[in-house]
């Protein structure tokens, strides 16, 4: 099993930085891919990053890509995105995930398939 738990979230002006983490425990951190996800206001969860086990492979949307970075800490079991540049936009839950298993292809988690573990959530609010 997988246990995921966000934290960083907060309030903040446009044009502003945030860092979120997501500590994970459960099996071996470095063996899994880790993602973020994204739930604006009355819209869907929307896919926005990826990271491979290793660290040394990451995706970005267009949505967030040139702005927003994933990198992880395999000897902390913790991930994070630095989210620079923020837009109102932006302003949704950030979720972070992880695949069922660690034999999905990075490709296929980079189209938005393959994720089965959710954390709690934590809310990004960028005022203009």
């Amino acid at each position: 099993q997988v246990h995921l738990v966000e934290s960083g979230g907060g309030l903040v002006q446009a044009g502003d930085s945030l860092k979120l983490s997501c500590a994970a425990s459960g099996r071996t951190f470095g063996d899994n891919a880790l993602g973020w996800f994204r739930s604006a206001p009355g819209k869907e969860r929307a896919f926005i990053a990826a990271i491979s086990g290793s660290g040394n492979t990451t995706f970005y949307t267009d949505s967030v890509k040139g702005r927003f970075t994933i990198f992880r800490d395999n000897d902390k079991n913790t991930m994070y995105l630095q989210m620079n540049n923020l837009k109102p936009e932006d302003t949704a839950k950030y979720y972070c995930a992880a695949p069922l298993t660690n034999r999905y292809p990075f490709r296929i988690l980079t189209s938005g398939r393959g994720w089965s573990f959710w954390g709690q959530g934590t809310q990004v609010t960028v005022s203009s």
